[in-house]
């Protein structure tokens, strides 16, 4: 296969590393792209995978780093405490929180196994999770039920397959919790957080529920705030996995929803750099995080004889938990100064969602598909869109792991090979590819991903249909 030539998205590719606080930024499109250091030609519609850097942003990391180098002791003894507070406030006042009740880690999947490690379970307990829930996550789940010694709790799942509604999500969430409570008759269910409703007794059993705001893949947004007003009635543990709310999602308003727990990656949507993520604990909860991850010099033992009864030092044990790269926390500051130079969450949430939107009809229309959420109630910044291969339903393929892990590599290599990228995933039972919208982006590259989508597409399914081999060497890592 040729690639045809990439858009001349940036023909002199002249860089920006800095910008003028007092003058008015270009307009959203590929007038942005010079900040960004992508290769010449490359089309990046993968930015909820991992985050893309501006360089303004990297820039400012570059000096903090020389800052830190310049005097590693007073840095880390004196200089970075204040600086760490000030990142944490911005994104208190960004999420809706109180200073005290944000701390950062490096990423969503270090938060969420902070919470679930630090809940002292018994038998009988349940972890409930989703069919879309992020595999990592859903592997933490499966490790502590997994566990040689008891006590370990139960898992259970809620199925979740798209397309569906807002009112058919609520409703399998909700029929989950009354099966679990039906199906364990002599179990009591009182160890329950401190502002649900009913009675609350720690001694008794638990259920916590793992709960994504935006779902990874499909790149759907969900009612997580209703998921986590039917927790409060059922007396439920809510831990919301919002990997890629912050930059993305406007109103998050924590302090209102009141999730037991949130967590959100800064690198991915905020612009901050990898790795960072904020780790939401209300004051009620945080006697739960007995200890950071790994554990710090600052944890405070039960059985020392200085420690009071439902102490807690939240904040101090995540201060530092160890030498690291402590440059992308303060990243969050650029970031942040960079996004409302912009035009603010508002603005950019907007152009985003917009082309989304108008992203997915026109991949539609080149790929002769569909899109996955056709209402668009659960679109954000990502589109979904089905890709033009045999779907298990209809053609009667049945896409075993050897088949799955040849189709992912082969998109891998292709993709590449076209200097563009884009999410893919298979979901009941058909292809779909995850595209996300972003300020340097047009229409223009979601025209040329879906010409590659749908000439790739055409070399896998000859492959399929006459059980031709695919390439050899396939990496199926």
């Amino acid at each position: 296969m040729t690639a045809i030539t990439a858009i001349d998205l940036n023909a002199s590719d002249e860089k920006q590393y800095t910008y003028d606080a007092g003058k008015k930024p270009p307009p959203f499109g590929h007038a942005l792209r010079a900040f960004w250091a992508f290769d010449p030609g490359y089309v990046n519609l993968n930015h909820g995978s991992y985050g893309s850097l501006p360089l303004p942003v990297l820039f400012k990391c570059q000096e903090l780093t020389v800052l830190a180098e310049r005097s590693p002791d007073k840095f880390h003894r004196v200089t970075y405490m204040g600086m760490q507070e000030e990142v944490r406030k911005q994104v208190a006042d960004v999420v809706g929180a109180e200073l005290d009740e944000i701390v950062l880690v490096p990423n969503a999947t270090h938060g969420i196994n902070t919470v679930l490690r630090n809940f002292e379970w018994k038998e009988g307990d349940v972890i409930v999770e989703a069919t879309t829930t992020y595999y990592a996550i859903s592997r933490t789940v499966q490790y502590l039920c997994d566990r040689s010694e008891p006590p370990r709790p139960t898992p259970a799942r809620v199925v979740l397959s798209f397309p569906t509604t807002r009112a058919q999500i609520l409703d399998a969430f909700r029929a989950k919790i009354k099966e679990i409570k039906g199906a364990n008759p002599n179990v009591v269910f009182s160890d329950t957080p401190p502002d649900a409703t009913g009675p609350h007794d720690p001694k008794g059993n638990k259920i916590v529920a793992v709960i994504d705001s935006i779902i990874s893949m499909p790149g759907m947004s969900l009612p997580w705030k209703d998921l986590v007003e039917i927790c409060k009635e059922e007396g439920v543990w809510s831990l919301v996995d919002g990997a890629h709310s912050i930059g993305q999602e406007l109103d998050l308003d924590l302090g209102v929803a009141k999730p037991d727990f949130f967590i959100s990656n800064c690198h991915k949507w905020f612009y901050a750099k990898r790795g960072c993520a904020l780790l939401y604990v209300p004051k009620r909860n945080q006697y739960i995080i007995k200890s950071s991850v790994p554990t710090s010099h600052a944890y405070i033992s039960p059985n020392d004889p200085n420690s009071s009864p439902g102490e807690t030092n939240f904040v101090l044990q995540h201060e530092w938990t160890g030498t690291m790269d402590q440059i992308p926390y303060l990243s969050i500051g650029p970031a942040n100064d960079f996004r409302q130079w912009l035009g603010g969450e508002a603005a950019i949430n907007a152009y985003c969602h917009q082309l989304a939107l108008d992203g997915g009809k026109r991949l539609t229309e080149i790929l002769g598909t569909k899109v996955l959420d056709e209402s668009g109630e659960f679109t954000l910044s990502m589109t979904n869109v089905q890709l033009p291969l045999p779907t298990e339903s209809s053609s009667g393929v049945v896409y075993t792991p050897e088949l799955r892990d040849n189709i992912i590599w082969t998109f891998t290599v292709k993709l590449l090979d076209w200097n563009v990228f884009a999410a893919f995933y298979l979901h009941a039972g058909a292809w779909w590819t995850r595209c996300s919208a972003q300020v340097w982006l047009d229409i223009s590259d979601f025209e040329y991903v879906g010409k590659a989508f749908k000439i790739i597409c055409a070399e896998i399914s000859e492959i399929i249909e006459k059980g031709g081999k695919f390439a050899d060497g396939v990496d199926t890592r």
